[in-house]
């Protein structure tokens, strides 16, 4: 009998659902285009509150900037328990939102334009998070993480923040984004609580100049901006076209219980009987329901994991390779490379000079 830690199967992930499917949704759709028709061609670029409010611009002046529609931004509630702060930028539009207490917040979002959230910090002691066409996740620890919401998909979500969190809203007009048929692409799709370190450090230095006041700093803001549309692009035209779902694998509550397990003990040995045990499943009848679920057996999902966590760490200056491999959980620095490699084509000194 073949092992089933020696088959190999693609990650699949689900295809997102059209626009036009929604009627309601396109009239929406076609209301907003009405609006920004009507609307000034001519606009003064700045930072302004959600009610529209004057403010001073930290490139140097005080500006008046129109609002975007209530419906075309992430709806937040209660409204008070988050400040937020909008930056037009060419092709997209920023606003980092900053949650004011530990009360129980609320988001929803679906609209005409692409989405993409960026936490840089934030705790939850409870929670949940759903976007259109993949499982609902409850992970607690939201530090890094990314999420991308595409044109028409709907998210949601809720949580009881236990730490002050950070998240960074970037609205794309989908008319604006690069399209390179040549590498595969065909239409976006939906990821939830993804790492990606190329993305990460290019909203981290956007941010970064968000931040320094009295410094005109938007050509290049605009400019990290189009390096972020592609960056989307290129992550989209690696992502392996959706598949029939396999009968036989895990249930989506195994699912989100295995995941969320493995996500916080990526440092550590997990044994297959453990994980088994977490969903009340037989060794052998876990790990195959897991390669039909995930696509690869669990041991090379670990090893993944890893892999992904030490790419965002190999993204800063500090850390030696060494010292990485041991963070994610490699005792020897060949073993870590190795698997790297295997992992990214790459060794991990060469990934980390070819971010800089």
């Amino acid at each position: 009998m073949t092992s089933p830690n020696a088959m190999e199967v693609m990650l699949t992930s689900s295809r997102p659902t059209r626009l036009a499917s929604n009627a309601p949704f396109a009239r929406k759709f076609r209301r907003f285009s009405e609006e920004d028709a009507s609307a000034p061609k001519t606009r003064i670029p700045g930072i302004t509150d959600r009610r529209g409010r004057s403010g001073p611009d930290p490139h140097g002046s005080t500006v008046r900037e129109p609002v975007e529609p209530a419906s075309a931004t992430v709806e937040i509630s209660p409204a008070h328990s988050a400040d937020r702060r909008i930056i037009p930028l060419g092709n997209m539009t920023v606003e980092i939102v900053e949650a004011t207490g530990h009360e129980r917040i609320e988001c929803r979002f679906r609209a005409p334009r692409h989405l993409l959230v960026v936490c840089e910090q934030g705790v939850r002691s409870r929670g949940d998070t759903f976007v259109e066409g993949l499982p609902r996740s409850s992970l607690r620890d939201l530090k890094r993480k990314l999420t991308f919401v595409p044109a028409g998909h709907g998210f949601h979500e809720w949580q009881e923040p236990r730490t002050r969190s950070r998240l960074v809203y970037f609205y794309f007009d989908p008319s604006k984004m690069p399209v390179n048929s040549d590498a595969g692409f065909t239409e976006f799709a939906p990821r939830l609580y993804f790492e990606d370190a190329v993305l990460w450090e290019t909203a981290q230095k956007l941010l970064m100049l968000a931040d320094s006041p009295g410094v005109d700093n938007r050509r290049y803001m605009e400019a990290l901006g189009i390096i972020l549309t592609h960056e989307l692009v290129r992550l989209n035209s690696r992502t392996p076209r959706a598949r029939t779902p396999v009968r036989g694998g895990l249930a989506g509550w195994q699912k989100r219980v295995v995941s969320e397990y493995i996500e916080e003990h990526l440092a550590e040995q997990i044994s297959l009987s453990a994980l088994a045990k977490l969903v009340d499943l037989s060794p052998w009848y876990f790990c195959r329901a897991f390669k039909q679920t995930f696509g690869i057996p669990p041991h090379r999902y670990h090893t993944n994991r890893r892999i992904e966590c030490a790419k965002v760490l190999l993204a800063k200056p500090a850390p030696s390779v060494t010292d990485i491999g041991l963070t994610v959980g490699f005792s020897e620095t060949s073993s870590f490379s190795t698997a790297f490699r295997k992992v990214t084509g790459v060794s991990p000194t060469d990934y980390h000079r070819s971010l800089e």
